[in-house]
């Protein structure tokens, strides 16, 4: 019965997003009223305010008890993006005992373990399954009242938010004494379009979102932070890798380097965060260059970036809007804490979120607080809203799962650990055919990373 499933869409407030999120509800609100059947309830995460921390879901787990633990059988829970057919998965979660204890979801494992996971399972991480959000994930009804009893007498710990979905998997297995995820083949990442999607219950629409023509070139600015330890390593790396794809771009350095050239800002450098330099750079964009220059990206000197992808991204988002986009991680949420941009995948300001920042003498702590943490705290204290996107990583490409990269086109990635950067460029990042420099494809095979 469709009246025993609340579905719950992972929205955003953004207008962008939120107008996307918006119309998945109208269509699965649509589907259901085709079938003549008892309309479901359709919740859009970003609408739950109640909670900073809304989108890390655990801490809605008590409110979704008290409000659906009585009538209903499922929460199901899925993105803007994820495509559902609403008889399909209404039979998928059929075949489960509604009164039993379910995690149900696309399994996505590590291959090897990774820092982004804590090095979790560092024995054998293959063994610990955790959800693919894109293919949407479920859970019976008697396991959110377990998890929001848990929540009662536990309450969550304020600390780091990194990787939402294994460390949602990671609660409810409670060290191996609540369920594991039980795969489920009906969720699917395969685009709508795939001859593979006859048996699935859902489907992702797998694109760069494209909203119009690309931003122009000149409508981006890009500030890279180095410091003179890094110029003969680093700064190397981007001039062969992505520069060419920035008309506007300058190095932000404690040394003037003409050769590069960087721009001393008078700042020296930190061994901890950057937020002083990251401060005078936000500044400098506001005051030295032209005001016609919508967007400002801030990226680490080890930050891979396509440039091109941006562009195309960017026609999705309001530069009349204050944004911060890029991934999101979360410090404390549940106990009062805030979301950030995590600094490595790089930051994307509009022209207005730096003017609404900077007028609002929000300021760093200390000249070496970690500068995405800060911003994060100031944007939160504006009411600003931080606009998650997937396709900006703060790891290195074989620190996710394959499954995972496999329905993204990828933004950025980010560190030189162990890799040899300019190929990881060239295999993930660099224009593919139809984005080609002089029509030649340059690249490498993913597999071989």
């Amino acid at each position: 019965e469709l009246k025993g499933i609340v579905f719950v869409i992972q929205s955003q407030s953004n207008s962008f997003h939120s107008k996307r999120a918006e119309d998945l509800k109208r269509d699965i609100l649509k589907q259901a009223e085709e079938l003549g059947k008892e309309l479901p309830t359709v919740l859009l995460i970003h609408q739950i305010d109640r909670h900073e921390g809304a989108w890390t879901i655990l801490p809605l787990m008590r409110d979704f008890s008290v409000t659906y633990g009585k009538n209903s059988s499922w929460i199901f829970f899925c993105e803007e993006d994820t495509r559902i057919q609403v008889v399909k998965l209404a039979r998928t979660l059929g075949r489960f005992d509604k009164s039993k204890e379910w995690f149900l979801g696309k399994a996505l494992y590590d291959e090897e373990s990774t820092i982004i996971h804590h090095y979790a399972f560092a024995e054998n991480p293959t063994v610990f399954k955790f959800p693919d959000f894109a293919a949407g994930w479920a859970l019976s009804i008697p396991l959110v009242n377990k998890l929001a009893k848990k929540l009662k007498s536990e309450p969550l710990k304020s600390d780091f938010t990194i990787d939402l979905k294994h460390e949602i998997a990671l609660y409810i297995w409670q060290k191996g004494e609540g369920p594991h995820l039980t795969p489920v083949p009906e969720f699917c990442t395969d685009d709508v379009t795939s001859y593979k999607v006859d048996h699935c219950a859902t489907t992702f629409s797998n694109f760069l979102p494209l909203c119009g023509e690309p931003v122009n070139k000149e409508d981006v600015f890009v500030a890279v932070k180095t410091c003179r330890k890094f110029h003969g390593d680093r700064i190397p790396v981007v001039k062969k890798t992505w520069e060419r794809e920035a008309a506007l771009i300058e190095y932000y350095s404690d040394y003037a380097d003409v050769t590069i050239p960087t721009i001393d800002l008078g700042i020296p450098n930190t061994d901890r965060g950057h937020c002083g330099k990251t401060f005078a750079i936000l500044e400098r964009f506001l005051n030295h260059t032209s005001p016609r220059t919508p967007w400002l990206v801030v990226v680490d000197d080890d930050t891979l970036i396509s440039i091109f992808r941006l562009r195309k991204l960017l026609s999705c988002y309001d530069p009349n809007e204050p944004v911060f986009l890029g991934e999101r991680y979360g410090y404390g949420l549940g106990t009062g804490g805030y979301s950030y941009i995590t600094g490595g995948g790089g930051m994307v300001f509009s022209r207005t979120a730096v003017q609404k920042l900077l007028a609002s003498k929000c300021r760093c702590y200390s000249m070496d607080a970690p500068d995405d943490m800060v911003l994060g705290m100031c944007f939160s204290g504006l009411g600003i809203p931080i606009t998650h996107s997937p396709l900006f990583h703060q790891a290195r490409p074989m620190d996710y799962p394959k499954d995972y990269l496999s329905h993204q086109i990828p933004v950025s990635f980010h560190k030189h650990w162990n890799i040899d950067p300019v190929k990881v460029y060239f295999t993930w990042l660099a224009p593919s055919t139809e984005e080609s420099h002089n029509g030649k494809k340059v690249g490498y095979n993913r597999e071989d990373l």
